[in-house]
């Protein structure tokens, strides 16, 4: 199944870049003789390895709790009638949460990644030459709309028949939840209008759940780099902001997902798969960074030019899924678009959320 797939993608993505890190982590001075002034000089009073310990387990404590509640508020919530994806309160916070995705792309995904491919560390020929930030945010957001109209394809084409009778009772809340859009959805009907409405349904369905798994790769590939930087850190004076930074991320950024994962009427088990993956990445990345600190150099060509291209990519995605998937699918929606009132909120809601992201640029 595509579900089973995304995940596989995502380890492997995990795995690779472990391996990335352990093959030349140090190998910056033995490429380049010349580069061996770019390494970042410690801060004197920031460098506190005993305190820096100290505070990746809080971070690493505080980060998990925050993406377990994030992620799992829209799940947990859909018992009250006033957080259902059909809601007004549902698709203000969904606003907030794109627009927190949003924010992370643009104001902290992308320039981490001009930072890295643009690093002092880093050869004249060819980093300095060409926008590669850019071109690989560029092309990894054509990617993601090729994943996206295939899986598509696919699932129409072949999905369809078999998945019917397995989402009967799936479509059957789709129809009753947007009652107030459509009347014949609750109104008799001649079978052939039955045979319409159902195929309307699983095609929607089929989106929600192509948009999460999408959505959910490009959140584990930044949130593993992120710990990542995190664990390797000895500078007392940035982690603390970082940690604060992050749990305001992962804490909207994980209500984005799970509402996206709420509306694709997953099972319960790909639920629980989705969360954890969520929950677990950046944590994971801050044991691996605490693993790798005395061999992890993060000035080395070797990790500047993985961490650049992975963060890259991974701006282009979710940028893209922010824009297409999230915001303008919800905002082009028939919800949206007979309530000018509900649009404008909608619109405050995505600028307050991107705006906090933007904020939160100044300490990470």
């Amino acid at each position: 199944m595509a579900s089973k797939g995304m995940i596989t993608a995502q380890t492997l993505f995990l795995s690779l870049l472990l391996l990335s890190f352990m093959l030349h982590p140090t190998s910056g001075n033995e490429e380049n003789g010349n580069l061996s002034d770019c390494r970042v000089v410690n801060a004197g009073g920031c460098y506190n390895k005993t305190k820096a310990l100290k505070l990746k387990i809080i971070a690493f404590i505080a980060i998990l709790v925050a993406s377990m509640v994030g992620v799992g508020l829209p799940l947990f919530s859909q018992s009250a009638s006033v957080l259902q994806p059909d809601r007004q309160l549902f698709i203000l916070v969904k606003a907030f949460a794109s627009g927190v995705i949003l924010g992370t792309g643009y104001m902290h995904v992308l320039p981490d990644s001009f930072d890295c491919l643009t690093s002092p560390c880093l050869p004249e020929q060819p980093w300095k030459k060409f926008p590669f930030t850019t071109f690989i945010a560029m092309l990894s957001a054509i990617v993601t709309l090729m994943i996206d109209s295939f899986a598509m394809s696919y699932h129409k084409k072949y999905g369809m028949g078999q998945t019917a009778p397995i989402q009967n009772v799936e479509l059957e809340e789709n129809r009753i939840s947007h009652s107030d859009e459509s009347k014949e959805a609750v109104q008799p009907y001649k079978y052939g209008d039955s045979v319409k409405v159902d195929e309307e349904a699983a095609t929607a369905l089929l989106r929600h759940r192509v948009v999460a798994q999408v959505l959910e790769l490009g959140i584990v590939v930044h949130s593993v780099i992120i710990g990542l930087s995190l664990g390797a850190s000895m500078n007392t004076c940035t982690i603390g902001p970082l940690v604060a930074a992050l749990c305001f991320h992962q804490l909207f950024e994980g209500m984005g997902l799970g509402g996206c994962i709420l509306q694709a009427h997953f099972g319960n088990k790909m639920k629980v798969i989705f969360a954890f993956f969520f929950a677990a990445t950046t944590p994971f990345g801050i044991l691996l960074g605490l693993g790798l600190s005395n061999v992890y150099s993060e000035d080395s060509p070797t990790a500047l030019i993985v961490v650049g291209v992975l963060n890259a990519s991974s701006a282009g995605l979710l940028n893209y899924m922010a824009l297409v998937n999230l915001l303008a699918s919800d905002f082009m929606g028939s919800k949206l678009q007979s309530d000018v009132k509900l649009q404008m909120w909608a619109y405050v809601s995505v600028l307050l959320g991107a705006g906090g992201m933007s904020l939160m640029a100044t300490w990470a």
